[in-house]
């Protein structure tokens, strides 16, 4: 499996979304800031904001996209291709509407899901083939509200869970840019009670 290179957290940019459940991937991003020493720059070829990191001797790359969402693409895809960064190199953070609040999954391509984030990475990238971290946000239990329900601010006991679940994974990415794709997976499943320091 390969190494990460280069990990977008997806989101939509202004402090009107800043607490809403579609900028889970910000917060995932927000959450490594705190924990190493990331300075996000803006880099306006990249339509994004990008940090730098020394980890396992070779460098990563983290964009956090100054586009919408659905145009996520735009950003990440000539990242990558100006630095010869392969779409299984990848590893795309985001809100996922089919996982409970609290619940985080690794997933290896597989389909959109209606996330227009990840449908524009599709288009962009020219491919599917990347790696994701999918933050469960739950479901508004009827399809004609996911639009507004995604741009709200969630509950407060909903915010404690997605943001016990960024955390959770925050505390493997080390395994993640690494590649180790079955630690990560195995501690992810372990659930919130039972994640080791």
């Amino acid at each position: 499996m390969d190494q990460i290179s280069l990990i977008v957290g997806l989101g939509n940019p202004g402090t009107g979304h800043a607490g809403t459940r579609h900028n889970a991937g910000y917060w995932f991003l927000e959450e490594l800031a705190r924990r190493y020493p990331l300075d996000f720059r803006l880099e306006a070829r990249f339509k994004g904001e990008l940090a730098q990191l020394q980890i396992g001797g070779r460098k990563l790359r983290l964009l956090r996209p100054n586009t919408f969402m659905n145009l996520s693409g735009a950003s990440v895809a000539p990242l990558a291709r100006y630095f010869d960064v392969a779409p299984e190199q990848i590893l795309v953070v985001h809100d996922d509407l089919d996982l409970p609040p609290g619940v985080a999954r690794i997933k290896n391509g597989g389909g959109h899901g209606g996330h227009n984030g990840l449908r524009s990475l599709f288009s962009d990238l020219g491919s599917r083939e990347f790696m994701r971290l999918r933050l469960g946000i739950g479901h508004p239990g009827n399809s004609d509200e996911v639009t507004d329900y995604v741009l709200r601010i969630p509950s407060a006991q909903d915010r404690e869970l997605i943001l016990e679940a960024v955390q959770r994974s925050a505390g493997l990415f080390e395994d993640m840019a690494a590649g180790d794709w079955e630690r990560v997976m195995n501690e992810l499943h372990k659930g919130p009670d039972r994640i080791d320091d």
